[in-house]
């Protein structure tokens, strides 16, 4: 029923990486999320569910960001310390898929270890910091420092689905983000300036691998140009769902489909 999901940690650049993986297929599908609240531990058998369409043709992995972490990581250290973990895992020919902070992270990894990934899919990302960005995390990192983590895991959700999942779920949204987990606070300060360092876009045009860029119209964390200019820069295949905001990839129906079909081309 969970088509082989299973969870355990490697070490990478003097620390550990919780990885999980889940599916039967012979290709591989690496998955890099983005600025989460919590680990992704203990989630493999949901998103084995929730990712369904991948698991007869992929074997797909999710990185976590590495245990021990300390003040000034950036994301292209999130990156090396992810490729680490797929090269010590022996991973190659890699279809990667990341979404916002993970975009970044995946831009930087194409750009550093280009041999490893065959094609890649970035969704709702950016490659340099823009002011909408720089506003909305650094106003997180501020309310963290209060540990008021709550309104942060608000703001996040009130910024991130569009006006129709917010009118529809009305009634359950307070429910969720009070019972919402969170990752210890220094920690998670750390891994949100760490989405204030990205500084890919003067090296897309090094990008040679097949991509394909999807944005949300509505996006008031990374904007909808964010994942314009990506797609511009690079010259790639990009589709923005007008409609849809950050967090686009939960809320289109097509989301998942898109990309197997594009990693299938």
């Amino acid at each position: 029923m969970f088509c082989n999901a299973k969870e355990a940690d490697i070490e990478v650049n003097g620390g550990k990486v919780h990885y999980l993986s889940f599916g039967k297929g012979k290709k591989i599908l690496v998955m890099i999320p983005g600025l989460r609240f919590s680990s992704i531990e203990g989630s493999a058998k949901i998103l084995s569910m929730y990712y369904r369409i991948f698991t007869k043709d992929y074997t797909v992995y999710m990185f976590d960001r590495k245990d021990n972490i300390t003040e000034g990581y950036t994301i292209h250290d999130i990156a090396e310390d992810t490729a680490e973990a797929m090269i010590n895992l022996g991973l190659n020919d890699i279809y990667l898929f990341g979404a916002s902070q993970g975009g970044m992270i995946s831009q930087d990894i194409v750009i550093n270890h280009p041999a490893l990934i065959k094609k890649m899919v970035l969704a709702v990302t950016l490659s340099k910091n823009n002011d909408t960005t720089v506003s909305v995390v650094s106003n997180w990192i501020e309310m963290a420092k209060k540990g008021d983590l709550i309104r942060i895991a608000q703001d996040y959700t009130y910024k991130s689905f569009s006006e129709a999942y917010l009118k529809k779920y009305k009634a359950f949204i307070p429910l969720s983000i009070k019972t919402q987990k969170f990752m210890p606070t220094d920690r998670f300060i750390i891994l949100a300036k760490a989405c204030l360092t990205c500084e890919t876009y003067e090296r897309l045009n090094e990008i040679k691998c097949p991509v394909l860029v999807l944005g949300g119209g509505k996006d008031k964390i990374v904007t909808k140009e964010g994942s314009l200019e990506i797609a511009e820069r690079i010259g790639c295949e990009c589709y923005i769902y007008e409609d849809l905001a950050h967090e686009a990839y939960n809320e289109a129906k097509d989301f998942n489909k898109r990309i197997y079909d594009f990693f299938e081309d």
